[in-house]
């Protein structure tokens, strides 16, 4: 309780007073005057607002007008009420602890945190505040008061006077990269205050937003605060300071300028003329603020929050320092539903017009020409995604006996140089998508004007993959409209033929195209490119675009077709319809196929631990087993390639490539095992490992782990709690008797002797089937549990196990589908670090990269009570191929070192997330071996509460962030980390640092 001291124990009684609430206080943060939170008694929650001293009564008289204006205009948008005192007044003045007279007023809290304080910033959420300025800019319209033209220093219209303190940035960088926005700012005043002048909040910062998450966890605005700084004022000024903060600490600063613009338009819609001032006046914010800490911090010289809380403004102002203005505009222009620029539609009639009249570029027609498809979803060049070779390049349409098309809009992972690439990781941003026309033919070939122009741009650019000889000229419409053509992969003596400005006639041969040792490395062709604008272009002319930006390079660059006098659809690609897959999934298949992630993912393309969108856009592999030396390993595509040119038989035929593989298995497992069963999958491989134990014991009863899984047949869904525990599983046959998973962390049994006491769960599993009159057939287990939670069993726990299940009569099978074949780094086998001797090991999906293979090894004593005279076959187990495919794989583990790249991976990977959980209460154990490993995500470390909702939010953003893990787990809480073994330490590190950022967003740090 507040003492009399308390200076809280007087604003108690002053609202006690005032208002008639019994209310706890506490101090909210506040630039001039003094916010108190007050909690009532009955749960409501208040702002009480103590304003200082000199505050006019008309002054707060605007602010109450002003909130109830909106509120009577907008029912329904998210700002606080005022709440008239006992009296019927909308303020009271009470003398503060100090005898000074202070006025009061009360309103309603809201729920949320700052949008500064939230992460991430979605897109969505980004939407739907540009929905809301709009509604409040248009609410605020007819509000009227004679404060709103004072005069304030955060006036956008009227922000010039920082010229007058630029010499208090004392970093000259800094200083000249303000002056510069000065400038651009003043330029545009004129066309600035032609704008209309209406009320306006004017203060739409990141700390004046509130933002709460709904039932699903999506971030929704849940409060405008601060009418404070409401002004007359321009609506792109509103509007260009909501952006200013939208667009901090955003990798893309301009695509969440261009969400929140387009959702403002499509409430309150904006002329082109206007959504051209607007990331000037953002930029102006922006420098306005830095002005402003730097004259705070002359004023407060030891206040270091001055300085860092300008840190975000500087890092945006210099992230987007040398972006051009012209594409900026286009980019919000497009968002707008308006033309890249005014002419841009004057200009396409003009080419339509001039379409089958154009001169010959390549000196003969190009109708017919046949396409080359170089995309992801079709070609296989190159066959590494991240290094084309040269020989690939020159390969590219090598056929030059008649014209070959290379097509626009395509997305190709040809362009592999580091600088098609905006970051360091493989998952970074790239350049993919052809913003032009190639058409392939022999290297001296003329190159012809299409129209009259003039040349802009005449180079030669000797980096590997890049244009060669490149010529840019700009022609003019009937109108009087500029655009420009792009000519790359020309010969080099083009710069000794063309000068800048110089005239070129149509039809006129100005150039030829260029050998391979002269275009970039290329195989000769011709890259036609068209350009509305040229504005932003000139030190690059980008001839791919990165897919997130097509939307801006497709206007910026259409399709050139009608410069070749052909039709567009002759010349472009034409993507994948994914709604389409999915609706014709959904109509062909059941339902509980289920589908990965929130976003589904449709991948064509992978290449050893990435996968590969059809746009070519890169994901990190961190999920998936079953390609166990890398998607798409080359020695597997040779063995499989040169084997089905063969034969491709069974195992009712000798072929050596069985013999092969069984002895390369055997040679990876202790002696005692003798013979090898060959199927086509793991399920196939379990339902035979029952029939094995059954036929050598001559029971039938089996023991299984809770929530394992052993596969998807009949009998193997018997013996896999995870199946016929869910709801409509059926629950456990009266043969299967189930035993808790070993879970050192989660489970019933802790401490040193963990093992001993999980072992001992068996004695019981075994008296519940002599109780029956039954036997035990066999104890099946994954070793290390996958489903069950990425579990890593106690020490002694199998070995417990083993030695009670044989005392019984029964065989001990281990499921190695998931830990075998050298993935848990420091044992080839899971059941080598229990040290144990299993009489069966089961084998499936990682056996074959992807190939549907599986395998059972047993002794030789097991293999003969198996031959009861009844023929055991699998029509593709054992297959040539099938066994060609294994040893390989076998093979390449070896090879490459895999095992010990899964041991040095897998040490780094633990001790990453180890730091990781000193950081994250959400994170309560870190679990694994090698690259097998789980992060088990809890709402409270000393109740090991699961964090589904939380596991389920870090699976899809990090998925967003193009980074593939799963989860698993009774409650699915668990974050399952299992990729192919050829990752890397970069891939690794990437990943730690993705996960530690999205682990600190608002949705999981509010799991806890």
């Amino acid at each position: 309780m507040p003492t009399a001291t308390d200076p809280m124990a007087h604003w108690t009684r002053a609202v006690a007073d005032a208002w008639g609430l019994d209310a706890v206080l506490s101090t909210l943060p506040g630039e001039f005057d003094l916010n108190i939170a007050a909690a009532a008694a009955d749960g409501r929650r208040y702002v009480l607002k103590v304003m200082r001293a000199e505050c006019a009564l008309e002054f707060v008289d605007f602010l109450v007008q002003g909130h109830e204006h909106v509120a009577s205009r907008a029912p329904g948008f998210p700002l606080p009420h005022v709440v008239k005192a006992l009296n019927g007044a909308a303020s009271v003045v009470r003398d503060d602890p100090g005898g000074v007279p202070r006025r009061l007023w009360l309103l309603t809290q809201l729920d949320g945190a700052a949008y500064a304080r939230v992460s991430p910033h979605a897109t969505r959420l980004i939407v739907e505040l540009g929905t809301r300025v709009a509604e409040l800019d248009l609410a605020l319209a007819s509000f009227s008061h004679p404060q709103l033209g004072r005069a304030i220093k955060w006036n956008l219209r009227d922000s010039g006077w920082i010229g007058e303190q630029l010499g208090l940035i004392a970093d000259p960088a800094r200083r000249a990269l303000v002056t510069g926005i000065l400038e651009r700012y003043t330029a545009l005043t004129p066309a600035l205050h032609r704008e209309p002048l209406v009320p306006i909040h004017n203060d739409l910062n990141d700390y004046n937003l509130l933002v709460a998450h709904d039932a699903r966890g999506e971030a929704r605005l849940s409060g405008v605060l601060d009418f404070g700084d409401m002004i007359l004022g321009p609506v792109v000024a509103e509007i260009a300071i909501a952006a200013a903060y939208v667009a901090l600490g955003q990798a893309r600063p301009v695509h969440a300028v261009a969400a929140l613009v387009g959702a403002y338009h499509a409430v309150s819609p904006l002329t082109a003329a206007q959504v051209e001032l607007i990331w000037p006046l953002v930029r102006m914010r922006l420098a306005v603020s830095v002005v402003n800490s730097a004259m705070m911090q002359r004023e407060r010289p030891d206040d270091s929050y001055v300085v860092v809380s300008q840190a975000p403004a500087w890092a945006l102002l210099e992230q987007t320092a040398t972006l051009s203005l012209a594409l900026v505009s286009a980019q919000l222009r497009l968002a707008c539903g308006h033309d890249v620029t005014d002419a841009g539609a004057r200009v396409m009639r003009y080419l339509n017009a001039m379409r089958s009249r154009c001169a010959p570029v390549l000196g003969r027609t190009l109708e017919g020409a046949p396409a080359v498809a170089l995309s992801a979803v079709e070609s296989l060049v190159p066959r590494d995604p991240f290094a084309m070779t040269a020989a690939e390049a020159r390969g590219l349409g090598s056929d030059a006996s008649h014209p070959w098309i290379g097509r626009y809009g395509e997305p190709r992972l040809v362009y592999t140089d580091a600088a098609f690439r905006a970051g360091r990781h493989r998952t970074s941003d790239r350049r993919t998508v052809h913003l032009g026309v190639d058409v392939f033919m022999p290297a001296g070939t003329a190159v012809h004007a299409p129209l009259d122009g003039v040349v802009e741009v005449v180079e030669y650019r000797d980096r590997a993959l890049d244009y060669g000889g490149m010529v840019i000229l700009s022609h003019v419409n009937p109108e009087g409209d500029r655009f420009a053509s792009l000519y790359g992969h020309l010969a080099r003596e083009v710069t000794n033929r063309l000068k800048v400005a110089q005239r070129i006639t149509r039809a006129e041969a100005f150039a030829t195209l260029g050998t391979a040792e002269e275009n970039g490395g290329w195989s000769p062709h011709l890259h036609l490119q068209l350009a509305l604008i040229t504005d932003g272009m000139e030190r690059d002319w980008p001839g791919v675009a990165d897919p997130d930006d097509l939307t801006l390079w497709s206007a910026v660059c259409p399709n050139p077709a009608a410069l070749l006098n052909l039709a567009d659809d002759a010349v472009t690609y034409h993507p994948l319809d994914e709604a389409a897959i999915a609706s014709a999934r959904r109509a062909h298949f059941a339902a509980n196929l289920k589908l990965s992630y929130a976003a589904p993912c449709l991948f064509v393309r992978g290449w050893r631990h990435h996968l590969f969108d059809e746009w070519g856009r890169a994901y990190l592999d961190g999920y998936n087993n079953v390609p166990h030396v890398g998607h798409a390993h080359p020695r597997i595509h040779a063995v499989a390639s040169d084997q089905l040119r063969r034969i491709n038989s069974n195992t009712r035929y000798l072929h050596p490539a069985q013999v092969a593989f069984a002895e390369a298995l055997l040679a990876k497992v202790p002696s005692h095992f003798t013979h090898v069963f060959l199927v086509n999958s793991g399920s196939e491989a379990n339902e035979l490992a029952l029939r094995l134990a059954r036929a050598h014991t001559g029971a039938r009863d089996m023991i299984t782990v809770d929530h394992g899984y052993h596969g998807n047949t009949t009998g193997a869904i018997d013996i896999s709690p995870y199946k016929f525990n869910k709801p409509g599983g059926g629950g456990a046959p009266e043969w299967v008797q189930v035993v808790p998973v070993a879970d050192p962390y989660r489970g019933v049994h802790r401490g040193p002797d963990a093992g001993a006491a999980y072992a001992r769960e068996v004695d019981g599993a075994i008296a519940r089937i002599g109780a029956r009159g039954a036997r035990l057939a066999g104890f099946i287990a994954e070793t290390f549990p996958s489903v069950g939670g990425q579990i890593i069993p106690p020490d002694g726990y199998l070995h417990g196990v083993y030695a009670k299940v044989r005392a019984a009569g029964g065989v001990c099978i281990a499921d190695e589908v998931q830990t075998g074949l050298g993935r848990l780094g420091a044992y080839y086998w899971g059941f080598e670090q229990q040290r144990v001797l299993p009489d069966l090991v089961v084998l499936g999906k990682p056996l074959g990269n992807g190939h549907p293979m599986g395998a059972v090894l047993t002794t030789a004593a097991i293999a003969r009570s198996f031959d009861n005279g009844i023929e055991f076959f699998s029509t593709f187990g054992g297959s040539t191929l099938s066994c060609r495919i294994g040893t390989e794989v076998l093979r390449i583990v070896d090879d490459e070192g895999l095992q010990q790249n899964a041991r040095a991976m897998g040490e780094r990977l633990l001790a990453g997330l180890g730091a990781l959980k000193t950081r994250h209460a959400v994170v309560g154990d870190v679990r694994g071996m090698g690259l097998f490993i789980g992060v088990d995500l809890v709402t409270d470390r000393d109740a090991r509460t699961p964090a589904t909702a939380a596991a389920r939010y870090v699976i899809n953003r990090l998925r967003e962030e193009r980074i593939l893990i799963g989860s698993e787990g009774p409650a699915d809480n668990v974050l399952k980390i299992r990729p192919p073994l050829t990752i890397e330490s970069d891939d690794v590190d990437h990943l730690l640092e993705t996960l530690d950022r999205v682990l600190g967003e608002s949705p999981v740090a509010a799991a806890t």
